[in-house]
């Protein structure tokens, strides 16, 4: 594990206690047995066949003893394990009266050997069966009647459980969310993320988190360089810093971190002399369009941020042969109330985790590439008031207060000068981690991820909303567990660190521990940037968690929030559930308040990271309310994923938005469409005779549900393909955007072919998107089959 002192939970034999425990009838009723496995529940035959063994000892019989787990060596000598393991009841060996039935030459064997006196031996043996007649006798009774006190599913679900969730997430408060908020405010304006980091492991160990630990991991970053990089323009000799201010000796001693920090982490380095090109977006249209008027070889592409992922649009640039990118947010994409004319930025070009080990962990040994920029293009963001310098533009709103995009106009030259300067260093990045252990499925995780700052001058006060959000639902949870209360899941809490960089922190640890979060990881809800606005509640979801996402958002508009009614989205979204949703095909859900204009300019805004103070979450929220609302929202979806016996996902609601995804005009086939209605037919089966009889507290099976919320866990890895065009999701469930519903990669192939003579992308992308559809139809068939051949009867 390298650097890490801690490993994820894990279902192996451990612990300090014996296998063998005896566990009343009462505590099996309450479920307060941490030695109990939901897919077998134990009866009182267990305890009854033990007590047995212990009246009825043998000669000899005392030399077997159980192998005790403290003499195991599991894992690491050094490493300190989470404990979220399972311990599972290990099989009793058999009680003698057991024996005696089964075992013919067992009493004459055993007679022999204890005296020669016929006497003896017939006294013996009658003393033997009367007291294992009495003992049978006694344990059908108690059989019965801890059987007849057992409480059904049903009193233990609805409304007992959402009562529960109603009492866990009452006790958060605004206020207290506050408090927290400005205690993390504070202790960022004086140190560093390393301090930030354990005061929350500090925080999160106090409130009662079980075995919070640190997970660090050395990583490439790259920073800015020792002073402001500079854009100059030929025709006057001007020299301009990023936010638009003249460059000066004085400035550039002096220059403010806000300067510095204005640059495209993982650009190329160096300085270009060229002619400066409007490119607009960066579409595949821009570019043709520009093409046909303009050599673009080694030029400086003047691009606007929006509407396409950064790192596609790129790619699209480094491929026309451009040199440089001048990269700005125009003022008519922003809302009114946003004012970021004058302000610089910054941005990654780090698709995820450490550039210096893509793909595998950051950890002792690794083999670390030499990746100091991740492309060949000079990058480096600018204000907007620096682009109406260049292209001499006047104001950008009229008397009318119509706002007029910016733009060079083609028939005009600029040339410019840019000098780009950063530095590479590796550094420690720290994720805290912390649980709350599963009662009957500590092997199934439901991950909740917030970050916090790596280094000073990011993100304003955004990630002090997320983590103030996660910590006051963590203390209503915690209030409860030290009053004897488990969710049957375990849930996992995690703040991560370096997300400002490319979602580094969340890249390394999920890479750590791939094998395990593949099979066990149930869903990520995630807490990143909550509060973007106060107008609208906007949740983001995988299909399959949209239901689920709805129903919460609906309930709250009822309790008299402002929000209209909407569906969830699925959208792209920026944060640490990237790696979650792209590598592993975990489900994942995030609400987040907008503002509508926002929701109605152009997405991928939101890749531009400005520095402290543009988003004053204080004045967006005076009173926290908003903060208490996601906190509340995200809790009751949490507990309900990890609490309920069977996982709230939908199977149908994918069928769905896959033939949603293939209307429109984008090219389809018609193999396609037949597979998108098999598809349908399978999961509205699968929905039916599977999920609608395990929902129902009498008629559900233990192992039945197990072996359906397997499915249901596993439901979106069939959407994950290999190759996406960058920026784009390799789960092809999500949009590039809420305003487009179909495919993204079907619809990215098909403005490929405009630049290419050749089809062989736009197949290549039907191609994919027919073997996930296949995959996800092969999956709930063989479903539907296994259900049928090997548990036969009701469910």
């Amino acid at each position: 594990m390298g650097e890490n002192e801690a490993s994820l939970p894990n279902t192996s034999l451990q612990g300090k206690k014996m296998a063998y425990q005896r566990v009343s009838a009462d505590q099996r009723a309450l479920g307060h047995s941490q030695y109990l496995d939901n897919d077998d529940l134990q009866t009182t035959t267990l305890d009854l066949e033990w007590d047995m063994e212990k009246e009825l000892e043998e000669p000899g019989f005392d030399q077997f003893q159980l192998n005790s787990s403290e003499n195991q060596n599991l894992g690491h000598s050094e490493t300190v394990d989470l404990n979220l393991d399972s311990i599972q009841p290990a099989t009793s060996p058999k009680g003698r009266f057991q024996r005696l039935l089964e075992e013919s030459d067992y009493v004459t064997h055993y007679t022999l050997s204890a005296s020669n006196s016929k006497h003896q031996n017939v006294c013996y043996l009658l003393k033997i069966l009367c007291t294992a007649t009495v003992l049978f006798i006694f344990g059908i009774l108690i059989g019965y009647y801890s059987h007849t006190n057992y409480p059904s599913d049903a009193t233990s679900s609805g409304m007992t459980n959402l009562q529960l969730y109603q009492e866990i997430l009452k006790t958060i408060q605004a206020e207290d969310i506050k408090k927290s908020f400005r205690n993390l405010v504070e202790l960022y304006e004086s140190e560093d993320g390393i301090e930030i980091s354990k005061k929350i492991k500090t925080h999160w160990t106090s409130l009662g988190l079980e075995d919070v630990q640190f997970f660090n991991y050395s990583v490439l970053l790259s920073l800015p360089g020792s002073s402001p990089n500079t854009v100059i323009l030929s025709s006057s000799s001007q020299c301009f810093h990023p936010d638009g201010q003249p460059c000066s000796e004085e400035a550039r001693k002096d220059s403010s971190q806000d300067l510095l920090y204005s640059y495209a982490a993982y650009s190329a380095k160096g300085t270009l002399k060229a002619e400066v090109i409007d490119v607009s977006y960066g579409t595949v249209d821009d570019l043709r369009r520009i093409k046909k008027m303009k050599n673009t070889t080694n030029q400086i592409a003047l691009l606007k941020l929006g509407k396409l992922p950064l790192l596609y649009k790129i790619s699209l640039l480094e491929n026309a042969g451009f040199g440089g990118v001048l990269l700005y947010i125009d003022p008519c994409d922003l809302s009114k109330i946003e004012h970021f004319n004058q302000d610089t930025f910054m941005v990654t070009l780090n698709p995820g985790g450490d550039p210096s080990t893509p793909g595998y962990a950051s950890i002792d040994g690794s083999f670390r590439q030499s990746r100091s920029n991740l492309t060949s293009l000079l990058v480096q963001p600018i204000s907007a008031s620096l682009v109406t310098k260049l292209i001499s533009a006047p104001t950008t709103r009229n008397k009318s207060d119509v706002c007029s995009p910016l733009e060079l106009s083609n028939n005009e030259i600029r040339i410019v000068k840019m000098q780009v300067e950063s530095a590479t260093e590796f550094k420690t990045i720290t994720n805290v981690v912390g649980y709350v252990k599963g009662l009957a499925q500590p092997d199934r995780y439901v991950l909740v991820g917030s970050h916090h700052p790596t280094e000073q001058n990011y993100n304003g006060h955004e990630w002090a909303s997320s983590i103030a959000i996660i910590t006051s639902f963590i203390q209503a949870l915690m209030l409860r567990v030290k009053r004897g209360w488990r969710p049957d899941r375990t849930i996992v809490f995690c703040s991560w660190g370096g997300t400002t960089f490319g979602n580094i922190g969340s890249y390394e640890w999920g890479e750590d521990f791939k094998k395990v979060l593949q099979n066990n990881a149930v869903a990520y809800i995630s807490l990143h940037h909550p509060i973007r606005g106060n107008s609208s509640l906007y949740p983001v979801a995988s299909p399959s968690l949209q239901q689920l996402a709805v129903e919460k958002n609906n309930f709250n508009c009822t309790r008299g929030s402002q929000c209209p009614e909407t569906n969830a989205s699925s959208a792209q979204i920026q944060g640490d559930a990237d790696y979650f949703i792209n590598h592993l095909g975990v489900p994942n859900l995030q609400f987040a308040y907008e503002d509508i204009e926002a929701l109605e300019g152009p997405s991928f805004l939101t890749e531009a990271v400005f520095p402290k103070h543009p988003t004053k979450i204080e004045e967006i929220d005076p009173f926290f309310s908003l903060h208490e609302t996601i906190s509340k929202l995200s809790g009751e979806v949490i507990l309900k994923i990890a609490n309920e016996p069977v996982l709230p996902f939908s199977a149908l609601d994918i069928a769905l938005a896959v033939q949603n995804s293939l209307k429109g005009d984008q090219p389809k086939s018609h193999q396609l469409l037949a597979m998108a209605s098999r598809l349908r037919d399978s999961a509205e089966l699968f929905q039916s005779d599977e999920m609608r009889p395990a929902n129902d507290p009498k008629e559900r099976v233990s192992m039945r549900v197990r072996m359906l919320n397997d499915i249901l866990q596993n439901m979106e890895k069939s959407f994950l393909v290999n190759q996406v065009p960058p920026g784009f999701y390799r789960n092809i469930l999500y949009h590039i955007d809420e305003k487009t519903s179909q495919f993204s990669i079907l619809v990215e192939a098909w403005e490929h072919c405009k630049l290419l003579p050749s089809n062989e992308t736009l197949q290549k992308a039907l191609s994919d998107v027919l073997d996930s559809i296949n995959s996800a139809q092969v999956y709930f068939k063989a479903g539907l089959d296994v259900f049928e051949s090997v548990l036969v009867g009701k469910n």
